[in-house]
């Protein structure tokens, strides 16, 4: 069987509608990840800085652990998302890059916080800058742009501030990167 050629603009119209299946893939869903993952860190720099800040337990970190049914569920939830995805486009693997290379690089932060004299939030805030950034110019969505933003300002202010002060600045700049912007994300979906 002899294949059809396609003319210019058939070629351009395929090309449209794989750009839009990508964007239409990637955008649909992609607040829960937002939402989750500010409202468990938001959660956790809070906490973490209460009970340093007030001396309520002397190991703080164990907040973190709430981290733990967060990731698990955000595996989950991407195979689930990734299997029920029709047309997996080359812009559905870069997004899903984007933000393994940011998880990669805050798992490094975390492991190596001791070298880098426990301003590892600074670098956390750095790497979420990143993906929120790209995430927000692939999405065309200025809100992740602009919460892109105050996660650099953050990041940088964490550099500024004491250890304990840090997880303040990193709960704020959570709010206005993560959250508000996720939730105006899904106000977008649900139109």
């Amino acid at each position: 069987m002899k294949e059809q050629e396609l003319t210019k603009e058939e070629s351009l119209a395929l090309i449209g509608r794989m750009i839009s299946q990508a964007k239409e893939n990637y955008s649909k869903g992609s607040s829960i990840y937002f939402l989750l993952w500010g409202w468990v860190v938001l959660v956790a720099n809070l906490g973490h800085y209460l009970i340093q800040k007030f001396d309520w337990f002397d190991r703080p970190w164990l907040i973190w652990s709430i981290t733990i049914p967060a990731i698990i569920y955000t595996i989950v939830q991407s195979i689930r998302d990734n299997k029920s995805t029709m047309v997996v486009t080359h812009l559905d693997r870069l997004y899903g890059h984007v933000w393994m290379i940011a998880g990669i690089g805050i798992v490094v932060s975390i492991l190596f916080m001791n070298q880098i004299n426990y301003y590892h939030n600074a670098f956390i805030l750095l790497f979420a800058m990143g993906g929120t950034y790209i995430s927000g110019q692939m999405l065309n969505f200025r809100p992740l742009v602009m919460g892109a933003f105050a996660l650099l300002v953050s990041g940088i202010v964490c550099f500024n501030v004491s250890m304990v002060d840090q997880y303040l600045v990193g709960a704020i700049g959570i709010l206005l990167g993560y959250l508000i912007p996720g939730y105006m994300l899904k106000s977008r979906e649900s139109e």
